[in-house]
């Protein structure tokens, strides 16, 4: 592990297992998540948490011996292929065999996800507990026309919310809503989707035209120019009903980078190394703080929430989007908080929708003030860019060892060591841990992922130069890793999503 890790607290640690094994009380911990490796950062890095390596983990993509699960179910396994079809079907294709396996087990599962669905519900069967944001809640909270009154809702300043304007019906004409709004550049979003789905920029009428096709209500919103970001929040009622909210620091996030295969509006990955003015991270921490007591005033919500916004070349925050539930960046996000000598926020997490009390938390306010401290100093931080098949074609991956520690070399990757945790990888040293990446004779179609390249880093070789483009380090780590794909035959046509 990284020199930059602390000492290791054991006295955390047992707590937050202690938490966890309470609240389990002896039922198995199930993983239903597109990586089988999802949780890893609890139980494969620094100051394992062993109460959270599943005892079965269903996914997509199968996990490696580094990040492994007591036991697998993995949708590739069974299809030897990976693409944009497969990552949205892979529930459906493991339904049978999933059901079966956690029907027959010793006692009911408690199976951790984003949001509960009926398919989770059905696979936890009587007896069984879904340690997931309630669906239906997470549509109301997460459905983008209803974000700005829920920013007004939260007392966030006006200064920190978009222009926007929302659209029940039809939507009018682009140079009405340019009127509106008060902008040229618009973006139209609808619906509770994620992953960059249910956006919509517009310059012109066919872009319009197409978010017309997106189902209403619509929030009409200014384009704003500048660095987008997420930041990671968890938020832990006390015995009193009163809700304490911890405020991660916020990131650097790239969006819609057409070398990586990132299409618009879409995240290419997130950096936490770079530092934010004073002043922004201290109103950002500040709004999600009054978003995080409004969220449990109105809908008594707890747990992680994230929430997405923009930083722009003067310093001002403006929010965009929440997610209420766990998102891409939970795992990567969690090493800030290891960082600073904590179990990350996902036992947190955990460990209060099944009822417990994380009580190895520091005081709230104490927690967000450091925050913003080592948000403003920038680095050491962790950083995840997505791996993504660029070709046209069908292909493999060839004369790689898996999933472990890379350093790009001469246009290839060389290997460096094992390992399943962002801070096995010294980036400042030209180290990448390439995670999830698929086995030899998996088939990956145009547009599959091929997993994520993460480190730590104090700032050299960060993924990212700009907020739409990527540095010298990023283009080498992806050139680097499509020396080492080969042509696949296949008889398949498959569109790239």
């Amino acid at each position: 592990m990284s020199a930059w890790m602390p000492p290791a607290d054991a006295g955390l640690t047992e707590a937050a297992g202690a938490a966890l094994a309470r609240v389990l009380d002896g039922r198995p911990l199930v993983s239903a998540e597109r990586f089988c490796s999802s949780m890893r950062t609890l139980y494969a890095g620094p100051r394992p948490i062993s109460w959270t390596r599943p005892a079965l983990a269903i996914g997509c993509y199968p996990a490696w011996e580094q990040a492994a699960p007591i036991a697998v179910v993995a949708a590739e396994d069974r299809s030897g292929r990976r693409g944009p079809a497969e990552r949205h079907a892979w529930m459906r294709d493991v339904d049978t065999q999933v059901a079966g396996l956690l029907a027959g087990l010793p006692k009911p599962p408690v199976i951790a996800a984003w949001y509960v669905t009926g398919r989770l519900r059905r696979w936890a069967g009587p007896g069984g507990t879904l340690a997931a944001i309630d669906g239906r809640l997470r549509a109301v909270i997460e459905d983008k026309a209803a974000f700005d009154a829920l920013l007004k809702a939260a007392n966030v300043p006006a200064s920190m919310r978009i222009p926007c304007v929302r659209v029940e019906g039809r939507l009018p004409a682009l140079a009405e809503l340019q009127r509106q709004v008060g902008a040229r550049r618009l973006v139209v979003q609808a619906g509770a989707d994620s992953g960059g789905r249910g956006t919509v920029f517009v310059d012109g009428d066919a872009d319009l035209q197409r978010a017309a096709t997106m189902p209403g209500p619509y929030k009409v919103a200014a384009f704003i120019a500048g660095w987008s970001s997420n930041t990671t929040v968890v938020s832990v009622p006390d015995a009193a009903g009163n809700i304490a909210v911890y405020v991660d620091r916020p990131s650097h996030k790239a969006i819609g980078i057409a070398e990586a295969g990132i299409g618009p509006g879409k995240s290419a990955g997130n950096d936490w190394s770079r530092p934010w003015p004073e002043a922004a991270v201290a109103e950002l921490v500040d709004a999600a703080v009054r978003i995080g007591r409004h969220l449990w005033a109105e809908h008594h919500l707890a747990g992680l929430f994230g929430l997405d916004a923009l930083l722009t070349a003067d310093g001002r925050v403006l929010f965009n989007e929440i997610n209420c539930r766990n998102q891409g960046t939970t795992e990567v996000s969690a090493v800030n908080q290891q960082l600073r000598g904590l179990p990350p926020f996902l036992a947190a997490h955990l460990t209060v929708l099944l009822g417990g009390r994380p009580d190895w938390l520091p005081d709230a306010d104490g927690f967000n003030q450091a925050t913003i401290r080592a948000a403003t100093r920038g680095g050491p931080g962790p950083y995840y860019l997505k791996l993504r098949h660029r070709g046209t074609g069908p292909v493999r991956l060839a004369g790689l060892r898996g999933p472990g520690v890379y350093r790009p070399d001469n246009g290839r990757l060389v290997w460096v060591r094992a390992g399943a945790h962002p801070a096995c990888a010294n980036a400042d040293l030209g180290e990448v841990l390439l995670a999830n990446l698929p086995a030899e004779h998996v088939v990956c179609l145009p547009g599959a992922e091929l997993g994520t390249a993460e480190a730590l880093t104090t700032g050299p070789n960060t993924p990212f130069t700009a907020a739409h483009r990527l540095s010298v380090f990023g283009s080498t780590v992806l050139d680097a890793l499509a020396a080492h794909l080969i042509p696949a035959p296949t008889h398949s046509e498959v569109t790239p999503a």
